[in-house]
Order: structure tokens, then sequence, then C-alpha cells
């Protein structure tokens, strides 16, 4: 069920018992001509992914979910959507870990943290047909449980908030994407966006290692640039970052 905001909005959704993967459902949606806005959910899914094509294990109890939007924005813009999700993710946990919520942080460039470890994570896919861009946002969230052979320590909802369900988040992230999405949407509306992730930034300040194709690269995490790039300061100079696998402290 979404939220109350989200269908005003006009949002829509789609649930499934299993699916490959809610990615490949939104794309095959599209490939039949929807119209966008929509929400795919699936109680568990046998080909999950995450980024760099990584197996994304998807037991039930978790959250599993697509939403499909259909010429959002131009197709420079289209990175900035990873903090407009990014942000609702950490406002629906936020509603339903209460006190606790005091131990979130975004991650970047696409996780939530939750007392220091995964809980969450997205994907953001985009292509362009008939000159139209579309965008999907991939989005797992552990909520009943969470893997323990993965290289950055994980956690899951219920540990902190034992009534958590994936029916209430759902609602809580539908609303909030929504209210995110709109402020994004007014003219300048990355301005606001930035300074609300960068208030919930996880090891703003501190040394951090962004592992790269080419190699690590340890700096100083100082902030985003007025476009969403990570800005890393370094004996040699501020790099700009676009995308990358961030780690705390210094190489491993």
């Amino acid at each position: 069920m979404l939220g109350g905001a989200a269908r005003v909005a006009g949002y829509r959704l789609i649930v499934r018992d299993e699916v490959a993967s809610t990615m490949e459902e939104a794309r095959h949606a599209l490939d039949q001509g929807e119209p966008g806005k929509l929400w795919i959910v699936a109680r568990r899914q046998n080909a999950g992914r995450g980024r760099h094509g990584r197996q994304w294990g998807s037991p039930p109890g978790n959250l599993y979910a697509s939403l499909l939007l259909t010429n959002p924005c131009e197709p420079a813009l289209a990175p900035q959507l990873g903090f407009v999700a990014g942000l609702a993710l950490h406002d629906a946990a936020a509603k339903l870990l209460g006190p606790a919520a005091a131990t979130l942080k975004l991650k970047w460039p696409n996780d939530l943290l939750l007392g220091g470890a995964k809980m969450s994570g997205l994907l953001l896919e985009g292509e362009s047909r008939a000159g139209r861009l579309n965008v999907i946002l991939g989005c797992g969230v552990n909520i009943a449980s969470c893997p323990s052979d993965t290289p950055y320590p994980a956690t899951y909802l219920r540990a902190a908030a034992p009534e958590a369900s994936v029916e209430a988040l759902l609602v809580a992230l539908s609303d909030a994407w929504a209210k995110r999405f709109a402020i994004w949407s007014e003219p300048g509306g990355f301005g606001p966006t930035r300074a609300a992730w960068l208030e919930r930034a996880a090891f703003l300040g501190e040394t951090i290692t962004i592992r790269l194709l080419e190699g690590p690269l340890q700096g100083r995490f100082a902030g985003l640039d007025p476009t969403g790039r990570l800005e890393l300061e370094t004996g040699i100079g501020r790099r700009l970052i676009d995308a990358g696998d961030l780690f705390f402290g210094a190489p491993g």
C-alpha cells in the first residue's frame, strides 16, 4: 500500500509474490508502454542485483522495490535522483525508528547506515527511448534480516524497531519520495536537497577511501559540489568523484 501523499501525487503500486528482480519488472513494464510513477514491490526476488552487477540476497521479510519514472528530468540531472531517494529512505526509516533514528546516516553514494552498519542500498539506472529519459530506482531495505558475509557491516530495521514491517516502510517511503521529489523538482531544488543530504552524511569531514577502478584514493570527505559530485581533499589537491565505493579511514 502506498501512502496518501504518494497516491495524491499520482503514484501507483504493483505487488508481486516473486520476481527475478523488481528492476527487470520495471523494465518490462516500460517495454509494455507503462507511463511511469509506478512502484513495483516483490515479496521475494530470485535474481536481485546491486551496483556493478553484484548479487543482492533477497530473503522474505525485507523490502524489494523499484520505482519507474518516465521523463523525470534532463539526462544530466538524473544522478541527483539518487540523493532524493537516499533522503526519502532516511525519512521513512526515521519515522519507524523513533529515537533510534539518531544513528541513521547516509553513506555516499547510495547506502543508508543504522548504527554504522548498512541497512539499505539503492540502484539508479537510466536510458533514453525516443528522445525521452526513463529512470528506474531500485531499493532494497533489510527489515527482518541482513546478510552476514558482506564487505561492509550490515544490519536490519527490526534490530532497532521490532514492530517495523514491509507495509509500514513502503507507506512511509512512498510518501517521503513524493515530498522529496517535489522539492527537488522546483527550480534550484538541488540546493535544499544537497543541504539536507549533507546534514545526514556519514563521515563528512573525516578521512575516507574511495575505491575507484584505477585503485583506492584517500582523502578528506569535504562535501558535495553543486552538481552532486563528492569533493575529496587529497595531498595533491581536491578531486571531484562521480562514482566509487566509499570506506571509512585509510585503504585496507
